[in-house]
């Protein structure tokens, strides 16, 4: 398989090395220093795109690839407003894209295991919850992509909490996301249920950028030869 690097930061490293010891091309690197590169001639070299940069400029990113007709994964945060009309984008075009708040395996099993527990809680009103984050100082989003998906799906299965905040819950309907910057920490995010009688916790942790990078090789090589609008559960089935 051959891949365009979009973005060149610690994980596009990471997916760069475990490519290449799985015997995939890396066929373009895109960085800042050559963002004039990002044409569809050079697109096209590739079978799929694999996209990590800014939110400022992941969106164009990712309409390029589209535009080329070339695949893209991507697991750049921060600007989730704009992705429904991304999505949109590609389905006009006929493309495929995958978006992911998180790549990594364990967490996309603490995503189904958040969404079975929600599920649970709504009819347990004796308890309270709050999400935890916490990254290393140069991730800029706050509170991350994954705290963020994991609250989503909080609060589309429990009525009694209707928003999140980044900060403590001030009334019954908030739920509060912590959010945390600490070197070194690839992340880390923990739920919590808490009554007057025990507590509930389920946490990942992870260890290095690896995980992370794997499970976007995986999507990368699922998404070849498809089209249409994709999100990890498409890849792993749950």
């Amino acid at each position: 398989m051959k891949i365009a690097l979009i973005g060149y930061g610690k994980m596009g490293q990471a997916i760069e090395r475990l490519a290449q010891d799985a015997g995939h091309d890396i066929a373009l690197i895109i960085n800042i220093d050559n963002i004039a590169d990002l044409t569809a001639a050079h697109l096209r070299r590739a079978d799929v795109a694999i996209e990590f940069t800014q939110p400022q400029s992941a969106p164009d990113n990712i309409r390029a690839c589209l535009d080329a007709g070339v695949p893209v994964v991507s697991g750049t945060t921060g600007w989730l407003a704009q992705l429904p009309a991304i999505q949109a984008y590609c389905e006009r075009q006929g493309g495929a894209m995958l978006h992911a708040t998180n790549f990594s395996m364990g967490v996309n099993i603490l995503f189904a295991l958040n969404r079975y527990l929600a599920n649970m809680m709504q009819y347990q009103p004796q308890y309270d919850m709050q999400i935890e984050e916490v990254h290393h100082t140069q991730k800029l989003d706050a509170p991350s992509g994954t705290a963020i998906t994991l609250a989503q799906d909080i609060l589309s299965a429990i009525a009694r909490k209707t928003n999140w905040v980044n900060a403590a819950a001030t009334q019954p309907s908030e739920l509060s996301i912590i959010s945390k910057r600490i070197d070194p920490a690839p992340g880390t995010h923990t739920i919590t249920y808490h009554s007057n009688v025990d507590t509930i916790t389920i946490c990942h942790e992870a260890h290095t950028r690896d995980g992370f990078a794997q499970g976007t090789l995986i999507a990368a090589e699922w998404i070849v030869g498809k089209k249409g609008v994709f999100t990890m559960q498409d890849v792993l089935g749950f």
